[in-house]
């Protein structure tokens, strides 16, 4: 019985009695006549029985089916013992243990349904670095783009998975890490040197290069206060100089004055008209004349003595 007056059949379709009728509430009842029309059909003769007798008219019932299912509910794989007539299920008992193959294969198909979402910002900055080098050199590095890491899930996740049993164990794994274990040492030492995560300002600073404009097809952005580029003639490059830096130019209060891959050009021409603006705005800190060969800080005018 599904519910009152509404049964499976061993079929898989499900047959209805009025739920007036005195069968209406058994757990199980033998369809001797059935309106077979319909999907929902109708029940014209009924007899109860035993979910014993069931057993013992049908011997290939008596023997318990493992299934495993994938709870997106529940986050993790859910197991149980059936015993089955057809599509008809008489009895169940959860598993104690599941297979840890059919764990791993569910992880992945579920990962793979969301794997987007659940990539963390060291995951997407990793991806950004390795796209530009795809960029560039395709012959030499790889795709790591979602679609190719989906693909390959088997291949460079699989093995750090075992013991893990729910999604949410999977989703906290450090899948950047893991990625850079499949590049060899050499590799990986080009690979640092090639796409830095940070790069020294004239101010003697570090600052973080974001990769993630990369993964649509842009340049990566190195976003700074305008007073720690002084004294760069020059954009930065990363790639052995194959790619300018799109550089950020902050104001004090970090808000954009400027976007440019050609430094060299704001300063002549750019720079002025920013000086004229925003020297009365922000009187505390330093706006030369000269920004290529004035001192780059990240200081105030009085905490540098002037």
């Amino acid at each position: 019985m599904i519910s009152p007056g509404r049964f499976k059949l061993a079929n898989g379709k499900t047959a209805t009695l009025s739920v007036s009728h005195s069968l209406a509430n058994e757990a199980f009842i033998v369809a001797v006549s059935v309106e077979s029309a319909t999907s929902e059909a109708a029940i014209y003769l009924a007899e109860p029985i035993a979910r014993a007798t069931l057993i013992d008219l049908y011997p290939a019932a008596q023997q318990w089916e493992e299934r495993i299912t994938w709870s997106d509910t529940q986050g993790k794989l859910l197991g149980e013992a059936v015993q089955c007539h057809g599509e008809l299920v008489l009895a169940t008992r959860p598993l104690s243990e599941l297979p840890a193959a059919a764990v791993e294969c569910a992880l992945l198909g579920a990962l793979k349904k969301r794997f987007g979402s659940v990539l963390t910002e060291k995951m997407k900055q990793l991806q950004g670095r390795m796209a530009l080098l795809y960029r560039f050199f395709p012959d030499r590095w790889l795709d790591w783009s979602d679609a190719s890491l989906i693909e390959t899930l088997e291949t460079w996740l699989a093995p750090y998975m075992a013991g893990v049993t729910r999604m949410s164990e999977l989703e906290r794994m450090p899948f950047h890490a893991y990625l850079l274990n499949t590049l060899s040492w050499d590799e990986k030492e080009v690979f640092e040197r090639l796409v830095p995560t940070s790069l020294t300002l004239p101010s003697g600073n570090q600052a973080v290069i974001d990769y993630a404009p990369c993964l649509i097809g842009n340049p990566p952005v190195l976003a700074i206060k305008l007073q720690e580029a002084f004294g760069w003639q020059e954009t930065p490059t990363i790639v052995d100089r194959q790619m300018a830096l799109m550089i950020h130019l902050l104001s004090p209060a970090r808000r954009p004055l400027q976007v440019t891959q050609d430094l060299q050009s704001f300063w002549l021409n750019g720079y002025p008209e920013v000086r004229k603006e925003m020297r009365g705005r922000y009187p505390k800190h330093p706006w030369p004349e000269d920004p290529v060969n004035a001192q780059a800080t990240s200081l105030t005018k009085r905490r540098l003595g002037n």
